[in-house]
């Protein structure tokens, strides 16, 4: 038996992860706009006692319309609900789960950011996560006044200063500094109270928060740090990383860097959980298994299996389906770790057109693995004990079947291995994932011993 236990998270994608999911016969077409089936799927989540659900966004449609015509028959990610807004609707009807949601270093503020996510943590009691990210779409920066992103750096480097902005706001106030004295009429107490007054090259924010604080004083920080300065980042700042390596070797050589870079920021491995996207295809026999994804593949429209390569190599069709993908052509490069991967797996494994879309449109990015729940839980298994990850991020492909299959059968085999918990230990997400405290900058800082 394991001594250590894996940190699950829940995807709760729209209709799910496979592109097709929203043509599937058991997820309603509308899904990703229905209050009932995100509580569904939160509450199955909960019910495996999953540490968090995850909600990826993004501040438009970001897909292009290439080839045309592909746009409008893909369903996923078109229409969904601000996740912002969902979150406190599905703490109202869970209670121990995590709640992490997406907001842009790009495009919001750090003040705007730092007040909802400090409510949404009082609100749940203790349950919020930021995913922190940059953006990276020509259709969020046309939504948001700008005709082009930020160049890749700034990007980056703005991203860094708006996470200790946000830290900075959130440390506003003592954890005692509400006297709610009637009798003296004291509502505070002013020597609790800290003015950040930030002035930086991106940002200037004096404060206070207009929140009270946190019960978790920092909510928990995730981000998903692929590149170079996805990876500095992470390691400044992340509680969490949601990472997306395709092989056992490539999420262990991740692992490993990530970890090894987080010394330097006077941070400890075990303060960042590492936990890569898991794409569980499940049957009760590896045959239903395979079955229900050939399912999923066969109402794949064959324009949106090619949009999967636009991002990558730009409009491919007037190029034949069954030809060789042509290395020479180049499109926007959105997302360059994904882009990169793609091009090492053509000049590896010489795909057709046809071949690489559709296991592209299939198989997404990540790790997919379809098999029963023992396979899948073997697989997971093997990852986490060879030092791979902390645990998973899972995706499903179709939700909220994806989610109940799930909980149902590959759950209750983990915790019969040992690898995962059988009730919730503590009431906070940080609590969940085994992270320390939060501490305030102000109180670290007169904890420092004083030069005489």
């Amino acid at each position: 038996m394991s001594q250590k236990q894996m940190r699950i998270g829940m995807s709760l994608r729209g209709h799910g992860y496979h592109l097709a999911a929203w043509r599937h016969p058991d997820v309603p077409a509308d899904a990703s706009v229905r209050l009932d089936h995100y509580i569904h799927t939160a509450q199955t989540a909960e019910r495996g006692k999953c540490d968090l659900i995850f909600f990826a966004d993004g501040l438009g449609i970001r897909e292009r319309d290439v080839p045309r015509g592909a746009l409008a028959r893909q369903g996923r990610d078109i229409v969904d609900l601000d996740p912002l807004t969902l979150l406190p609707a599905l703490a109202m009807v869970t209670t121990h789960i995590g709640l992490v949601a997406t907001a842009s270093t790009t495009y919001y503020e750090p003040y705007q950011v730092a007040r909802t996510f400090a409510s949404l943590d009082l609100i749940s009691q203790g349950r919020a996560g930021w995913n922190v990210v940059t953006s990276w779409s020509e259709a969020e920066a046309r939504n948001f006044n700008r005709d082009s992103q930020l160049e890749y750096a700034t990007r980056y480097a703005r991203a860094r200063e708006f996470v200790d902005v946000v830290q900075g706001l959130w440390d506003s106030w003592d954890p005692d500094a509400f006297l709610h004295d009637k009798t003296s009429g004291l509502f505070y107490d002013e020597r609790k109270l800290h003015v950040l007054d930030h002035q930086g090259k991106y940002f200037a924010v004096r404060g206070p928060l207009n929140v009270a604080p946190a019960p978790q004083r920092h909510p928990v920080i995730v981000q998903a740090g692929a590149s170079e300065d996805g990876r500095e980042l992470a390691a400044a700042t992340a509680d969490v990383v949601y990472c997306l390596p395709d092989t056992l070797e490539a999420a262990r050589a991740y692992y490993v860097d990530v970890k090894g870079r987080m010394a330097k920021y006077g941070r400890a491995p075990d303060e960042m959980k590492i936990l890569p996207g898991l794409r569980p295809t499940l049957g009760r026999t590896a045959t239903e298994a395979r079955a229900k994804f050939h399912a999923l593949q066969a109402l794949l429209h064959p324009l949106v299996a090619l949009s999967t390569l636009s991002s990558t190599f730009g409009d491919l069709s007037s190029y034949p389906l069954d030809g060789p993908v042509p290395l020479e052509q180049q499109g926007p490069q959105d997302l360059r770790s994904i882009s990169e991967r793609l091009r090492d797996r053509v000049r590896r494994d010489h795909p057709t057109i046809r071949q690489l879309s559709q296991q592209v449109a299939g198989m997404g990015s990540g790790y997919n693995v379809i098999g029963t729940a023992e396979e899948i839980a073997t697989v997971m298994q093997t990852w986490f004990e060879q030092g791979a990850c902390d645990g998973f991020n899972i995706t499903p492909p179709y939700l909220p079947g994806g989610c109940d299959e799930f909980v149902d059968l590959v759950i209750p085999v983990l915790q019969e291995r040992g690898l995962f918990r059988t009730d919730y230990e503590g009431a906070t997400l940080r609590e969940h994932l085994g992270l320390k405290p939060a501490v305030s900058r102000y109180a670290r800082a007169a904890e420092q011993p004083t030069a005489e």
